[in-house]
């Protein structure tokens, strides 16, 4: 399909709550995803959501086997989650370095729960229900905030641990953005 222009924090669309879907298996949302899947190979991310590329719909896709950008992850299963609903299991919350292809050039460490369970559905509408942890989890969270608004320096508590990769990581080849 296309590769789509990035929204940039400061866009008034991210700070809104995205709609649910409610219809699936369409054509539409079929170009959706091939665009989010396109756009999210070509920037090197690991996730992408739909208001990043300016559709306010409860979109994410996520996964990768291996990532130029977080080279110490474990890999995480291609998937695609619509309207999702998440829930912590237990109160463990650790500290991680996030960026964002919305947020391009910057890194902070943002708490988030190391135990989720998510459920929602594929872009067929077949129900999706997973019990997650470590970087995965951390994934779901990052994406399923942009369907709420949520950019990631919002949730950043220490803003010393934030600033830009190329300062804060001199060591790193090529920076690139989530």
């Amino acid at each position: 399909m296309s590769i789509r222009t990035v929204l940039r924090m400061g866009d008034a669309l991210l700070l809104q709550q995205a709609a649910p879907v409610t219809q699936f298996n369409t054509p539409e949302l079929h170009a959706l995803i091939q665009d989010m899947q396109d756009t999210m190979r070509h920037m090197s991310g690991v996730g992408i959501a739909a208001p990043q590329i300016g559709v306010s719909l409860q979109v994410v896709i996520f996964g990768f086997e291996q990532s130029t950008r977080y080279p110490d992850a474990d890999a995480v299963p291609y998937t695609v989650l619509i309207n999702p609903q998440l829930t912590p299991v237990g109160d463990a919350v650790e500290d991680g370095w996030e960026g964002c292809l919305s947020v391009p050039g910057l890194r902070g460490v943002v708490p988030r729960y190391q135990r989720l369970h998510y459920t929602g559905h594929d872009q067929f509408g077949n129900a999706i229900d997973r019990l997650v942890s470590g970087f995965h989890a951390r994934v779901v969270q990052h994406e399923c905030d942009h369907l709420q608004g949520i950019l990631y320096p919002m949730r950043i508590e220490d803003m010393s641990r934030f600033g830009y990769i190329d300062v804060l990581f001199p060591d790193l080849k090529k920076p690139e953005e989530e």
